[in-house]
């Protein structure tokens, strides 16, 4: 059990199950922000061009690592990208000598850089059959591309369109359905009896559709899967803080400059790495459920990816509110920090 007072919450130190790292400048700037509140992190392989082999994935984790500041316990969990061309020899090697810990499939189209990723499914039947067997875990932006579903339906028709028939298919496939945003998808996942779990980022807990949209477009909080109404709001903290360990902490945290996110046609992506143990620590404080703030970012991940929880621990404190830089500076450009909208009162020490 977490150890906690009315301002003080010790607790295991948190994993992000979900995290944009990019490469280069970006990388460099970036990772050094997960490591000062992570132990570990499921680092997202949609590169230009992606992650698609294990020797990728390990070339990929040595460029994370000399970025990781000295001193720090950060182990970056590697992915690979499923294509309908990947083999799945290489992905069970890939495995079998610890370079990755799950796969990530792309439905063609569906985010930043994933037009390397599946159209059809029946493709990667082989690669999936392998991945039960072996169980390593598939993680799934579930999302359709079908230009004739509107955006906010999109995640509600993957699951009957997609993820359905892949898991009558594979029943066997352990799956995470990634950056959940809808009540439709937590029903999913609290009616499955086996092999499905969820993460749910900081972001969607906090903003709804009318943050993106009310009083003007604002650029940096748009993200995919897009926030939904408020109500799909209220059920992902309802998720977050039942204490079910289906349902953990996957940041999402993308980082784009401001030139990319500004354009006309601009990036999707929050950047929270930076700040998500506060903005976590004030939803569930408002929600009178800080005693459960260890399960959703510190145990049910590693469960369920059959990983020991880290024995280092974290202390939060409340006072006066913390304030984060409102940019980081990046060799390619300035990225903007995540703003909740509202005053952070919990602080990591």
């Amino acid at each position: 059990m977490p150890k906690q007072s009315p301002d003080s919450l010790t607790i295991r130190r948190p994993d992000d199950w979900h995290l944009h790292l990019r490469d280069g400048a970006m990388m460099a700037a970036v990772t050094p922000h997960t490591a000062a509140h992570f132990e570990r992190a499921i680092v997202m392989p949609n590169l230009v061009p992606p992650v698609v082999t294990g020797a990728q994935a390990a070339a990929y984790r040595d460029r994370i690592m000399a970025h990781v500041p000295e001193g720090s316990n950060f182990r970056p969990l590697m992915t690979c990208y499923l294509t309908e061309d990947t083999d799945p020899e290489d992905i069970a090697k890939a495995h079998a000598d610890g370079i990755i810990t799950a796969v990530k499939l792309y439905p063609a189209g569906a985010t930043t850089n994933s037009a390397s990723g599946v159209s059809d499914f029946d493709k990667v039947r082989p690669v999936l059959e392998k991945m039960a067997e072996i169980g390593l875990p598939l993680c799934v932006h579930g999302e359709v591309t079908d230009p004739s579903i509107d955006i906010f339906d999109r995640e509600a028709v993957f699951i009957d369109k997609v993820l359905k028939p892949i898991r009558k298919k594979t029943p066997d496939l352990r799956v995470i359905m990634e950056h959940v945003t809808t009540e439709n998808a937590v029903d999913y996942v609290r009616d499955s009896r086996s092999n499905l779990a969820a993460t749910i980022t900081t972001h969607h807990l906090i903003i709804n559709r009318n943050h993106i949209l009310a009083g003007g477009i604002k650029p940096h909080y748009y993200c995919l899967p897009v926030a939904k109404r408020e109500k799909h709001r209220i059920a992902l903290v309802q998720a977050a803080i039942s204490g079910d360990k289906r349902f953990f902490l996957g940041t999402d945290s993308a980082p784009h400059t401001d030139e990319n996110k500004l354009l006309p046609c601009g990036c999707a992506g929050c950047f929270t790495a930076i700040n998500t143990m506060s903005c976590l620590a004030e939803v569930f404080d408002a929600a009178g459920a800080m005693s459960k703030l260890e399960n959703f970012t510190s145990l049910a991940g590693p469960r369920y990816y059959n990983l020991p929880p880290n024995e280092a621990t974290m202390t939060l404190t409340k006072g006066d509110p913390v304030t984060y830089p409102a940019t980081v500076d990046t060799g390619d450009g300035p990225v903007t920090v995540f703003d909740p909208g509202f005053p952070l009162h919990w602080r990591v020490q």
